[in-house]
């Protein structure tokens, strides 16, 4: 890897390695561990990273104008506890309940790849990583996708200005 001087990060190019591939960032003193700076942690804070293909998604929500100011009317989601399964994907089949109440936009806590399956959020350490007990990168999207198609936002929270002891590699 070598430092990129206008960005102050380590960088490198892999040829022929795309989405899926798991991979390690290896030390000097060669320890094998995980990207800080991943976008999927599959096997946990202390695992192999994944290269995700960010353009993979097919978005259907290209009339989507977001809800005004004025507007909006905000539920706070815990996705770990708003349903037994604690997934994104079981959050779509209730958003039609969300909006009946008249909530116009939903704030999901924290969803930084922390250790375990269930959190408040507020300690991740993989701070671009979706947590994958929660269903990975891709169903965080498919989410969004679900809540813009029945009329409600998505407000996501996030935490960077401080990160979880455990798996905190930064």
């Amino acid at each position: 890897m070598r430092v990129d001087g206008e960005r102050g990060v380590f960088a490198t190019t892999v040829q022929n390695v795309g989405a899926g591939a798991d991979y390690v960032v290896v030390t000097d003193d060669e320890r094998a561990l995980p990207d800080p700076v991943s976008r999927w942690q599959p096997h946990g804070v202390h695992g192999a990273s994944r290269v995700v293909d960010p353009n993979a998604f097919e978005w259907n929500d290209v009339f989507w104008r977001g809800v005004t100011m004025e507007e909006l009317v905000i539920y706070e989601l815990h996705v770990g506890t708003f349903t037994p399964e604690g997934t994104f994907a079981a959050i779509i089949p209730r958003l039609a309940e969300l909006k009946s109440l008249g909530i116009t936009a939903i704030e999901i806590m924290p969803v930084a790849q922390f250790p375990g399956e269930r959190n408040w959020g507020y300690d991740g350490v993989h701070l671009y990583a979706v947590q994958d007990s929660y269903g990975g990168p891709q169903e965080l999207k498919a989410l969004v996708d679900a809540a813009h198609a029945a009329g409600l936002g998505v407000i996501l929270d996030v935490v960077y200005n401080h990160v979880g002891p455990e798996g905190n590699y930064l």
